[in-house]
């Protein structure tokens, strides 16, 4: 959870009135947020150097915040103070615009194709006019700050630059180059340095060291310069000494690189909607073009309200309250969520603005009436029903399972719920696209790229770095795979499985065949022909995965519920396997 340090003298001229500290911890109560420390400059010196007196240290009160890590917008001393006076109705919800310029002539920004080779995404903006003062300034790098070490996970995902527009001209070019192809002076320096040498310098500061892993290994850097070849900044480690905003700056271009496209819009909408309340028209943005190596044009900030329709009865039972319609939609107003009742105050119109990424579901607003209702103002009430808890019916019945096929000679492995695309198609002999796989959108290695759709690989993998044990090596896993389902409200869906291998100098196709049939006699379904009766039977089949002819998928209870088979050798090969195997796969759920 991200704290900031606002002054509270400072804090109180903003909202219009004083508060003791009592008061204004009751405030932060009611917003669902926590006054964690009152302390001021000089206290905290004092404290980390011990008994010793900080010399020229203010004495200015302040207030450190503790901030919920999901409302970036909350992370200065302008979208908290923005926050708390439409929370007590002193003011209304802002409307964010992007505009063109007068002249209508966009800045604009050229990606070049070699950035995929290191940082592939940029967006950017301009704020025009802005009136700069020592505390907008503080608080203007002190966001930035905030955004990188927690949105931006430390500039590994987005990296922010901030420009002086005067100093610069466009149209600016963001590319990727040799290390020692880029020359240019960076901040607080006063000569210029390849980015080989800036590595060699930087590598003992220490709030830049950390970031010269994220790009110290790629064969090129990322840069961005203006048509006057002036380096703007070597994103995501430091800007140039050339372009640094200053006390006198009037128009700032904002620029954000990134490996994650969807997380750099919301950096951009997050700062620029903070900080345009400066400019001469407050809450306008110019929009800055950015040209995409395929040629396509975005303008961004792209600054999007969504809507969002909720019942009021649902969220009034989820609650746990009883708030009228009126009365819920102007609650939620008052967490920046502008109201409107509709269809005869059965539902609630919602509009989202840029500001709340965290707005992600239906949920997201229950919690929001349920802090403007106020937590202390729910009622505590017992349950209408009476219940006995017990296990869950899935979970005991794997329990059951997992005991009996022990007692058949297997040992238990518990597997990534994780793994490579390679893992569950190339190495299975399937294609990727017919898995129906959910994919991790940024994956940190290779291994974990997407969510298992078999227990296969993790089994076999566990037998290959095991695979020096005395033979034979029987292992199974019981655990769930995923798929992507459209149907489910977050587009997938869980299924139990059974997976048991025997790794042994022959296949053991009747030793795997033997525990299916004592599976289905512990689940009392009766071996059948034709499955009509309810029972179960084995039809040959063709699987990629297993040996051409020596492949049967189970049917039972009228459906296909497995498959069990020995694996192709070119499977057992990629596994790095010496020895052939014979498996089963079995989805549980069918028989609770």
């Amino acid at each position: 959870m991200p704290t900031i340090a606002v002054k509270r003298d400072e804090l109180f001229q903003r909202l219009g009135r004083t508060y003791t500290d009592e008061e204004f911890d009751e405030l932060c109560f009611e917003y669902g947020l926590e006054l964690d420390e009152v302390t001021s400059e000089k206290e905290q010196i004092e404290r980390e150097q011990g008994t010793g007196k900080a010399v020229g240290a203010s004495e200015a009160v302040e207030y450190k915040i503790d901030i919920p890590a999901n409302r970036y917008d909350l992370l200065c001393m302008e979208g908290l103070v923005r926050a708390l006076l439409i929370f007590k109705e002193k003011m209304k919800a802002p409307q964010y615009r992007t505009v063109a310029p007068a002249d209508g002539q966009r800045q604009q920004l050229i990606i070049k194709p070699a950035t995929a080779q290191v940082r592939p995404f940029a967006v950017a903006a301009v704020l025009r006019n802005i009136k700069m003062t020592q505390e907008n300034y503080n608080s203007f790098i002190d966001l930035q700050d905030k955004l990188h070490q927690n949105l931006c996970r430390k500039r590994s995902l987005v990296a922010i630059g901030t420009h002086d527009l005067d100093t610069i001209k466009g149209p600016f070019v963001f590319d990727a180059q040799p290390p020692e192809q880029i020359r240019f002076k960076p901040l607080s320096q006063t000569k210029e340095y390849t980015a080989v040498e800036m590595m060699q310098l930087f590598s003992g500061e220490s709030h830049l060291k950390q970031y010269l892993p994220i790009i110290r290994d790629k064969p090129v850097y990322p840069v961005i310069y203006d048509s006057n070849n002036v380096v703007l900044s070597m994103p995501p480690i430091i800007n140039g000494e050339h372009s640094k905003i200053t006390l006198q700056t009037r128009n700032i271009f904002i620029e954000a690189t990134a490996t994650d496209l969807n997380k750099a819009r919301i950096v951009l909408d997050n700062l620029v909607a903070m900080f345009s309340e400066y400019c001469a028209q407050p809450f306008i943005i110019e929009g800055a073009e950015v040209v995409n190596p395929d040629g396509t044009k975005v303008i961004y900030p792209e600054l999007k309200y969504r809507q969002d329709v909720i019942n009021v009865d649902r969220i009034n039972r989820q609650v746990g309250v009883t708030m009228t319609a009126q009365d819920m939609a102007a609650r939620l107003t008052k967490m920046c969520l502008q109201s409107e009742v509709i269809d005869s105050g059965k539902n609630i119109r919602v509009q989202i603005p840029p500001t709340r990424a965290d707005i992600m579901h239906a949920c997201d607003i229950m919690e929001d009436a349920a802090i403007a209702w106020g937590y202390d103002n729910i009622p505590k009430a017992i349950p209408d029903c009476n219940t006995i808890g017990e296990q869950f019916p899935l979970n005991k019945l794997s329990d059951l399972l997992r005991q009996e096929v022990a007692c058949c000679g297997y040992t238990e492995v518990l597997t990534f719920a994780l793994c490579s695309r390679d893992d569950i198609s190339d190495k299975l002999r399937k294609d990727i696209k017919g898995t129906k796989a959910v994919h991790i959108a940024n994956p940190k290695t290779l291994e974990f790229q997407v969510a298992r759709t078999t227990l296969l690989p993790g089994v076999l993998k566990t037998i290959q770095h095991n695979k020096n044990m005395p033979l034979p090596i029987k292992l199974f896993e019981i655990s769930d795979v995923v798929y992507q389902d459209a149907s489910k409200d977050v587009g997938a869906r869980n299924e139990r499985r059974l997976c048991a291998v025997n790794y042994n100098k022959t296949p053991g196709f009747e030793v795997i065949h033997g525990l299916v049939d004592r599976l289905m006699q512990l689940l009392e379904v009766p071996p059948s022909k034709s499955g009509d009766d309810g029972g179960y039977y084995l039809k040959a089949s063709d699987d990629a995965t297993f040996f051409q002819g020596r492949c049967a998928d189970i049917i039972g209870r009228g459906q296909k519920i497995g498959t069990l088979g020995v694996l192709h050798p070119d499977v057992i090969s990629k596994f790095e396997l010496g020895m052939p195997c014979a498996a089963v796969e079995i989805n549980i759920e069918p028989f609770l």
